[in-house]
This record gives structure tokens, C-alpha cells and sequence, in this order.
């Protein structure tokens, strides 16, 4: 958190993105996608109320794959060694990393909504407390993906060609966008890879929350989805047995 604060441009940098979506992007689409009643909207929405959670979820992917950079950074450098010699256990030291991530990406998605409430984007203010566990969760999933995955990464220059082949086809075969049923009418497979992406659901979790429902199936997928990934995360750092191994 003290170097998120000591790095102001990192935040405006992570808005910046979003803001784009929905300020260019969601005005150019409003008349093309806008939308009839589809859960948890009770009647018709403009495209830019549709996307916002989509664009809560992009921060969330983008800050978690940046705090998986750091990782590989660290590795580099030699600080991630030292910190995992020391006599904290190996899972406190990686899941205090990714709940500091949550915490970073918490304030750049709430600041986010209020400049997108600021644009007419307004769901119900009680939506703002009930999402907060919602981006937790879907913070630690894909926090927890990207974890995994820099224990696989060798080099930081190789980093950003493996975030291409992850971070784009998460975000775009997803619900963030448009929905899945409109998905469908164009293509069964990409929908059928859009009900498997977990991004969907961490998506869909984040937008019922927004307007006091919870989506069960999401939560189901997101939950098991986040044990999964951070349990491959702790055995792939682990020396003895995980990826980490591999590199001696």
C-alpha cells in the first residue's frame, strides 16, 4: 500500500484504461447494444450501465497480472528469495502478496464507480457495500491466476508475451462486454468458452452484487475456482516440489 501511495501514477494509469471503455467505447455502442431485460436488470439498460461491472472486472485482471509481474521482478532481483528463507511460512508470505494486491485494486475499482456514478451510472447505493465482497473474492482469483503463472514465467522479459495470451482472451471471451446469450447467436463455441472462462463469473458476481443479488453459480465457480489456482500457486513455489523446482 505504501508504494501504491508513492506511485500516484500507477493509480491514474489503471483508471485510465476502464474510463476509456466507458467514456469512448460504451457511447459509440449504446445505440447498437443496447440492451433488453437480462438479470439483475429489471428493465432495458444503456450499454455504458451494462459494461461497468465488466470494466470493475478489468482492473481487477490487469492490477492482479501487474502484482504478478512484481513477483518475476522480485525473483529477478533476488528480494523474493530472501523473503522466502525467512522463517514465515511460504503460504503466509504469497497469500499476504495477494490479499495486498485485493487491497490496491479495491481502491482503483471503488474510485472507478464514482466517476462512473458521476457519469449516470447508478446502481443502488447499498450496491456499493454489497460488491465489496464480491471484488474480493474475484480479486483473489485472479490475483491467484496470475500468481501461478509467474511461477512458470522464467524471465520478465518473457512476461508480457504470456500475459497476451492471457489477459485478452480472458477479458474478451467473457460476459464483461456483452452478454452471453447475444454471444450465442454468433458463435456456440465461443459462449460455450465463455461459460468456462472464470472470469465470466467473477464478472457476473461482481455485477448482481452491484444491485443486491447474489448469482449463486458464480459464487460457486468463483470460490472453487480461487482454491484451485492458490493452491497451485503454493505448489508451484514451493522448492521441493512445485515449478520453482524445476529452475535448480
Amino acid at each position: 500500500m505504501l508504494r501504491f501511495v508513492q506511485q500516484r501514477e500507477r493509480f491514474f494509469a489503471a483508471l485510465v484504461r476502464p474510463l476509456v471503455w466507458l467514456f469512448i467505447f460504451a457511447a459509440g455502442f449504446r445505440a447498437v447494444l443496447g440492451l433488453s431485460i437480462t438479470p439483475p436488470y429489471v428493465t432495458y439498460v444503456h450499454y455504458e450501465v451494462y459494461v461497468v461491472p465488466g470494466l470493475c472486472g478489468m482492473i481487477q485482471l490487469f492490477n492482479g497480472m501487474q502484482s504478478s509481474l512484481s513477483m518475476v521482478y522480485d525473483r529477478e532481483t533476488g528480494a523474493m528469495r530472501t523473503l522466502l528463507v525467512s522463517p514465515y511460512p511460504r503460504g503466509f508470505l504469497l497469500s499476504a502478496k495477494l490479499l495486498a494486491s485485493v487491497m490496491v485494486s479495491l481502491l482503483q475499482v471503488y474510485a472507478f464507480l464514482l466517476i462512473a456514478r458521476i457519469w449516470g451510472v447508478d446502481p443502488p447505493w447499498a450496491g456499493y457495500l454489497a460488491a465489496a465482497p464480491a471484488l474480493v473474492l474475484s480479486g483473489i482469483v485472479l490475483g491467484a491466476i496470475g500468481l501461478f503463472i509467474s511461477s512458470a514465467v522464467k524471465q520478465l522479459e518473457n512476461f508480457a508475451g504470456v500475459m497476451n495470451f492471457v489477459i485478452f482472451p480472458m477479458f474478451f471471451a467473457s460476459s464483461a462486454l456483452y452478454p452471453l446469450w447475444r454471444v450465442r447467436e454468433g458463435s456456440v463455441l465461443l459462449w460455450q468458452i465463455g461459460q468456462l472462462n472464470p472470469f465470466t463469473h467473477c464478472v457476473e458476481l461482481i455485477r448482481f452484487a452491484l444491485y443486491l443479488q447474489i448469482n449463486w453459480l458464480a459464487l460457486a465457480v468463483v470460490v472453487a475456482t480461487g482454491a484451485l489456482f492458490l493452491g497451485a500457486a503454493l505448489w508451484a513455489y514451493n522448492p521441493s516440489r512445485g515449478l520453482m523446482s524445476k529452475r535448480r
